[in-house]
């Protein structure tokens, strides 16, 4: 009794049976596919913020969250720009690196990016310590000229634990015969399993004494990479680090190194959310049907309403409110449904597996044990704000319809 009458009838209509069975079933399937739809999206969202997320950790295990390093030149003194790098709080680890591209051969010939590391000071910017699969990554001692191999590009070059490589790198040197392109056999001693190809297939890894000698580059390194507590300030954080050391210095971070593919995975997922959005339009056209069949089915209860005082605005408002209430419970069922779901996909995928028989996610192939998922409170948020958006705007033409009804016109055959 306390509602405004608008809204008084409009609950009414919502809850009232309607002499038109076909038009409770048209508003019930306008619920059901608003609810599918939210649900449909969040949780396809949630397991592509997932997957990026995993390949995200994955990667940034084996790569620096940001990386100084000199400007077309080796930097030389890199034991001073470690030294600052860690007086920063916002820095949790810094060590020294070279990189060359470089081939290998061992059965057959394969690129690979060489890494020269230091590998106590390796573990605090990196886990591939914890990625061995076979040896250890304290073998990597200077001079002893051992490296450590992913475990893809082992296979692929035919080799285990023991066996020598042949390291040929784009740099030449001066001999009484000429340019030589420079060469170096070094010793397998381990192999190591990222879980992510570019750096299992992609990736050796030697001694950064070893690699300086081999290179004749001194006591120079490529650069210094850094781990920081907070990945999104690397950015920030290496630029910082690169105006204390006041020199020409080049500053990169995991996002500018890998901006292709972080760009490639937002964008499938914008597309992705958009082509699931249509369910959620297809529910919300159904219920633009229900309300203009409910219009015509009430013809005579508006006019007598118009007759007792009520004007054309609220005549609107009460066809409106009845049909954004649908569209609440509908966006509310999905954003439980969604939620749920995406909290019990794992469990329900292995028990998938089990009735049927199957393996839908591989091991071997995927490199990753059940479903990643990441349920983002925003995501939910703008999926919930579009289905009521939705939900609103399907209901002005009915309602509008609806306080164009003439009273007299109406009531004529009635």
């Amino acid at each position: 009794m306390f509602k405004p009458i608008p809204v008084a009838i409009g609950l009414r209509y919502l809850r009232a049976k309607r002499r038109n069975g076909f038009i409770s079933f048209i508003s019930l399937a306008s619920i059901l596919g608003i609810a599918l739809g939210v649900t449909a999206l969040i949780t396809t969202l949630a397991v592509m913020s997932g997957f990026q997320k995993e390949i995200r950790d994955r990667m940034l295990g084996m790569a620096a969250h940001a990386t100084v390093s000199g400007h077309g030149e080796p930097l030389q003194d890199w034991p001073h720009a470690v030294q600052v790098a860690r007086q920063d709080p916002r820095v949790a680890g810094a060590a020294p690196y070279i990189e060359k591209e470089a081939l290998i051969s061992g059965a057959s010939n394969q690129p690979a990016m060489l890494r020269g590391v230091v590998p106590d000071e390796e573990r605090k910017v990196s886990v591939l310590g914890d990625k061995m699969v076979q040896g250890r990554l304290d073998t990597l001692q200077p001079g002893r000229f051992n490296i450590v191999l992913g475990r893809e590009l082992a296979l692929w070059l035919g080799v285990g634990l023991g066996d020598d490589v042949i390291v040929t790198l784009a740099e030449f040197r001066s001999t009484p015969v000429g340019g030589l392109q420079t060469m170096k056999r070094f010793k397998v001693s381990g192999i190591f399993e990222a879980g992510y190809n570019e750096y299992d297939k992609g990736l050796a890894v030697v001694h950064l004494a070893d690699l300086q000698r081999v290179l004749r580059m001194g006591e120079g390194v490529t650069g210094v990479r850094l781990k920081l507590h907070d990945m999104d300030q690397a950015y920030v954080v290496a630029r910082d680090l690169a105006i204390r050391l006041q020199g020409p210095y080049r500053v990169s971070d995991w996002s500018q190194d890998n901006a292709n593919l972080f760009r490639a995975l937002k964008m499938e997922k914008t597309v992705m959310a958009i082509l699931l959005s249509l369910i959620i339009a297809m529910g919300a056209f159904n219920l633009v049907s229900s309300q203009v069949m409910l219009v015509t089915d009430k013809q005579a209860d508006i006019a007598i309403l118009r007759t007792l005082g009520l004007t054309p605005r609220q005549v609107m408002e009460v066809f409106m409110v009845q049909g954004s209430l649908i569209g609440i419970i509908g966006t509310l069922s999905g954003v439980i449904g969604g939620v749920l779901l995406t909290l019990n996909l794992d469990n329900i995928l292995q028990g998938i597996e089990r009735v049927f028989g199957v393996q839908l996610l591989p091991e071997d192939v995927y490199y990753i044990t059940g479903l990643p998922t990441d349920l983002q409170a925003s995501d939910v948020a703008v999926i919930a704000s579009v289905a009521l958006l939705m939900a609103f705007l399907a209901t002005l033409y009915p309602a509008w319809r609806a306080a164009r009804t003439a009273p007299a016109e109406a009531l004529r055959y009635e």
